[in-house]
């Protein structure tokens, strides 16, 4: 969706919040340089048009003992005539497996590509053995393990765009 009304300001706004989610009002209307009221309408505003999806606590997936992390392609099985109904059936199941914490539809060779996080290899090991395998749509898996974290943010560049 291309984005609709977006100055220069509702970007610093959504900049600010990204940084930090549980900045005051005040503290927010100070960092861009408005009167908190005219701050609190924009921020409505933003989260009334989607701009603003909900606000998070990011947990340390490693102080909580989740510290694997791979990276799985799936190919799920042709699709016979018009029917989408393997790929409908696998998007459905995904959303109810909480090891899976972000799952893409894909163009190339594999059909979806899965982060999948998990407490340690054996974990992992159950998880593609007992449901990913077993899915009837699922015809191949490959999978690739994070040895180091070099970036990740959840913070989209939007000043200065």
């Amino acid at each position: 969706m291309a984005e609709i009304d977006l100055d220069k300001t509702d970007r610093r706004i959504l900049a600010e919040l990204q940084r930090d989610g549980r900045l005051s009002n005040q503290e927010l209307a100070d960092r861009v340089s408005l009167s908190p009221s005219p701050c609190l309408r924009r921020v409505r505003r933003l989260e009334d048009e989607g701009y603003i999806r909900r606000y998070v606590a990011l947990v340390d997936p490693d102080k909580v003992g989740f510290g694997l992390v791979a990276y799985v392609t799936i190919r799920l099985n042709k699709h016979s005539g018009s029917s989408h109904a393997p790929m409908v059936e696998f998007a459905r199941d995904v959303q109810a497996w909480p090891e899976v914490v972000a799952c893409y539809a894909m163009t190339g060779d594999m059909d979806y590509l899965l982060r999948v996080q998990v407490r340690d290899l054996a974990d992992f090991s159950r998880f593609a053995m007992d449901t990913l395998m077993q899915h009837p749509a699922v015809i191949d898996m490959r999978s690739s393990f994070a040895l180091q974290k070099l970036k990740e943010t959840t913070e989209l560049a939007l000043e200065g765009r």
